[in-house]
Parts: C-alpha cells; structure tokens; sequence
C-alpha cells in the first residue's frame, strides 16, 4: 500500500491497517446481522402462516364449509396475534372486526401466496398474510391469514440494537487487545535498539540471539558482520606483524652493508643486496594481495565457469606447449558464493601451478556434488611422492628450489580456501601428476 510508509512507524502502519479494518469488519458483521435476522423472522412467519392455514382448512373440510362452526379467531389474536378471513362461496367471517378493511379485498383476489402489505394511515401499517385458494365441492374457499408485523419489527430493532452496543463494547476490547498485541510484539525491537545502542557505546560485543524468529536473520547477519570486521582486523594485524618480521632482517642487513664507509661493493655483494631487496618485494607484493582476499561475505558471488575459462585462456597463452582443458556441467550463469578476486587467486594458483609442472595437459574440473562445490586441477608432471604432500601448501615450502616464486602460491590457496570453511586436498593424478582437489560449502558461513 502506497499510503502506508513502513519506514516510518511500524506500531503507526499496523494501527492504520488493523483499526479501521477491524471497525469495518464489525460493521458487516452487524448489517448482515440485520440481514439474516430479517431473514430468519420472515421465514418463521411464513412458516407459522403457512401452517395456520392448513389448520383452518381442515377445520372447514371437517365442517363441511360451514363458516359458522369457526371460533378460532380469539385464540389467533392473544397467542398467535394471527387474523384470519374466510370465503365460502358468497359467504365471509372475518375474525376480528378492525382487520375486515384489510383482509376484505385479499378474499375477491386469486391465487395463492404470501402477501406483504403497507397502509400508513391505518391502524395497522405493516402486515403479511398467506392467501389460498381452493375447492369445496362445487364451491370456491379462499382462507387468508394475516400478521401484524409492528410488533415483530419492533422485536428485532430492540434485538439488533443491543448487537451493536455489544459489538460496540467488543470492538472496544478488540482495539485494546490489537493495541497489547502491537506493543508486546514491538517490545523485541525496542530490546534490540537498546542492544543496537550497547554495541555502540562498547558495553557488548555480540547482539543476543534470543529474539523472536523474524528478527533472528537480521541478529545473525549483523553478527556475521562483526565477526568479518574482527576477521579482518585480526588478518591485518597478522599481515603486519609477518611483514614486520620478514622484511625486518634483511633490512637490517642491506642497512648495515650500505653504512660501512669503508667497505667496497663489488659485484657479488651488490647481487647479494639486490637478491635481498628482491625478497623483501615480493614479501611486500604477497602480503598485499592477502589483505586484498575478501573471505566468506553474504551477497557476494562468482560465476566459476566464466572465470575458469577466462584463466585457462590466458594461461594457455602463457604456457604454449600445455594443453589446459575445462570439464564442467555447470551452466555459464551458475553462481557460487565466493569474492570474485578470491576465486580468481585459488583458480590462478592452482592452474599457474600445474602450468609449470606439467608436461603437456592440464584438466580443471568444476561440479558440485553432496559434499559442496569442487575444483579439481590434475596434471600429467612428475608429481609429488605421497610422503610429502602433506608437506604442500606450506607457507614458504618449496620442493623444487631451482624453480622460481616463493613457495607461497598453494599456501595462499590453502589460506583462502580456509576462510571459506573449505579444505585443499593434495593427491597424486591418475597421469602420475599432482592433483589439487578443493571442496568449498554451498553457502557463506562466516
């Protein structure tokens, strides 16, 4: 509803919709209270009608039509407040004496049927009468039995009068009762306000988690966004203080060569030097592209196969003599939930890893199975014996020293895939080559 502004006032918005809704509905209820209580008087009527006249009809086959026999007026009129004309022949009884006016006319008239009638001047203004006709030998009857119907709607106007101060006096505890119900439901959102206030001012550090359950997605997103926020802040420091550690001694060491005055720099030393400064860049580089990594985010995702074959591409172009292939059966537009950049370094690593020791062929395989989402890259090259893969992905653990980097392109795979509650597999390919399985879960768990 466009009128309703739920940015402004909730306990505002659900009075403007449930007060006026619970006004009109009493309302309905009390017309179509009128409405059947007309009904059910009228159909009570006709019935009682209905039946009299089938009483005077016997009366007057018992009587064999003689009129002077009926002498039920009295008791119609003090128990059934009924008044009745009859019609025998020529013959009229009319069994009270101020109804003869009204009835009079219904007995020359045909047909049989309810009739209802108004007369605003007379003493009677509103009645209903049942008329019918019928034969007697050779002789035409016409029984009409009438019902003054003032009393009856006076009966009903009091009755439905006390509905509507009943109504009334529940529609007033209705609104009480939405009124209670608004506040004791809104009283969660006032608690978590003041919990929201507390997280500000330093006084808690998580929001409670017992609240009511449509407001516990909210709780636990903004915990899983402080707990980010901490996440980071604890890697920040880390990358600091590793920085801090790394880059300290071998700074140290070009320091203290560049201050000795006396001392010559020959080619060795200055290759020594620049081996160092060398060093220090590339734990600088490194260090920065950890604090690039985003981790588990809610909101966040990557399309796996665009990327992969965006890698396998360039990599191809990189590695000419390998031949890099992608086994999928997922759709181009099928998203995880993985930071772009963070898929992009896993994927970059592991492929720029098989790139250099394969031989000729190199296979990525995306899927998802029962136990998450799966990267696989396998290799053809000479592999890793099984008693030191569990040494792979090491930070700074190198099997091969003659082969350029770090040692830290698996490692930094393993730390990503760490933050995702994933985990890194390292295991020998079918081809004899290395293979790096990686499992991540099919949703963000922070």
């Amino acid at each position: 509803m466009p009128w309703i502004d739920l940015n402004r006032s909730i306990r505002r918005a659900l009075l403007i919709v449930l007060l006026p809704a619970s006004i009109a509905l009493m309302g309905a209820a009390w017309v179509i209270h009128g409405a059947l209580l007309e009904r059910m008087a009228r159909s009570f009527v006709e019935d009682r009608l209905r039946e009299e006249v089938s009483f005077l009809k016997h009366r007057i086959n018992q009587a064999d039509g003689s009129i002077n026999a009926l002498s039920t007026g009295d008791y119609f009129e003090a128990v059934f407040h009924h008044a009745f004309a009859v019609r025998v022949g020529s013959q009229r009884y009319f069994s009270l004496a101020r109804w003869k006016p009204l009835l009079a006319p219904l007995l020359e008239e045909n047909g049989t049927g309810f009739i209802r009638r108004t007369d605003s001047d007379g003493a009677i203004s509103d009645y209903f009468a049942y008329r019918e006709n019928f034969k007697l030998g050779e002789r035409e009857v016409v029984i009409v039995v009438a019902e003054d119907l003032s009393r009856i709607d006076a009966s009903q106007r009091e009755l439905h009068i006390w509905t509507a101060v009943v109504s009334a006096v529940l529609l007033g505890l209705l609104v009480l009762v939405i009124w209670m119900a608004i506040r004791l439901s809104l009283a969660s959102v006032t608690n978590l306000q003041t919990a929201l206030k507390q997280l500000q001012q330093g006084e808690r550090e998580r929001l409670d988690s017992d609240t009511p359950e449509e407001f516990r997605p909210l709780v636990h997103q903004l915990n899983q966004l402080l707990d980010t926020l901490d996440q980071r802040l604890a890697r920040s420091r880390e990358a600091l203080a590793n920085l801090s550690h790394s880059v300290k001694t071998p700074i140290t060491a070009v320091r203290q060569v560049l201050e000795e005055r006396d001392q010559h720099l020959d080619w060795g030393t200055r290759q020594q030097l620049a081996q160092r400064l060398s060093d220090i860049d590339g734990q600088l580089e490194n260090e920065m592209r950890r604090s690039r990594f985003a981790g588990a985010q809610a909101g966040k995702g990557a399309a796996p196969v665009t990327q992969a074959r965006e890698l396998i591409w360039m990599l191809g172009r990189l590695y000419l003599d390998k031949d890099f292939e992608l086994e999928t059966a997922l759709a181009d537009e099928r998203r995880w939930p993985i930071e772009e950049y963070d898929l992009n370094e896993v994927l970059g690593n592991i492929l720029d890893n098989a790139g250099k020791w394969g031989a000729s062929r190199v296979v990525l395989s995306l899927r998802e199975d029962k136990a998450g989402l799966v990267m696989e890259v396998s290799d053809d090259g000479p592999g890793v014996t099984r008693e030191r893969l569990s040494t792979l992905g090491t930070r700074g653990q190198r099997l091969d020293e003659q082969a350029p980097g770090h040692g830290l392109g698996l490692a930094i795979v393993r730390d990503v895939v760490r933050r995702y509650g994933g985990w890194v597999v390292f295991d020998c390919s079918e081809s004899g080559g290395l293979q790096v399985r990686i499992v991540l879960p099919d949703r963000v768990s922070l």
